[in-house]
């Protein structure tokens, strides 16, 4: 019963989700989630009290699954190995799992406050875990960067437009490949 549970709310979650990061958070409601999981507006109630509960779990379980998920990569290695896999990954998670979702961590200037606060904190927690591997591979000198801050801008931007213009795992790689000479990182 449980495990049944956690999958409805999973399959809600990433619906709502979908929906946000395609039409923005005044652009969703309940009934739209609803439709598009084909239930009643009703049933979304007994899991969520309101629209703004929903759309906050929503968040929070997406950018905490992204985020979870590159922390697990390796932590040990050269850094270029290290920041391939990130960049491979992240690109990854947004071309096959989320492409409409990115978008709801791309403007949180759009969202009511309480969502934006956790949106940026959650943008924070995604940051530290590429931070860390540039100001590294830059401390060692395996990266040449000009500046970390623009370096990661540059980067974040590149990967939010992947779902744009990437399609087949070739062109994942190549993205990838393509990123990494920001730091004049070499394959």
């Amino acid at each position: 019963m449980a495990r049944k549970r956690g999958e409805r709310v999973r399959a809600i979650l990433a619906t709502a989700a979908d929906l946000l990061g395609e039409r923005g958070y005044a652009g969703v409601n309940l009934e739209d989630v609803a439709e598009r999981l084909d239930v009643t507006k009703g049933s979304l109630y007994y899991y969520f009290a309101s629209k703004d509960e929903l759309v906050t779990a929503a968040i929070e379980a997406l950018g905490a699954e992204w985020t979870d998920r590159l922390e697990a990569l390796p932590a040990h290695g050269p850094p270029t190995e290290r920041l391939r896999a990130l960049l491979r990954e992240h690109i990854r998670i947004a071309v096959r799992e989320h492409p409409a979702a990115l978008r709801l961590f791309l403007v949180p200037d759009e969202w009511p406050e309480p969502q934006r606060d956790r949106i940026k904190a959650l943008r924070h927690r995604h940051d530290a875990v590429f931070r860390a591997v540039v100001e590294e591979g830059a401390r060692t000198g395996e990266f040449a960067v000009v500046a970390v801050d623009p370096t990661l801008q540059v980067l974040h931007a590149g990967m939010s437009q992947a779902p744009l213009w990437v399609r087949t795992d070739r062109e994942i790689e190549q993205l990838t490949e393509t990123l990494l000479k920001l730091v004049a990182a070499t394959a």
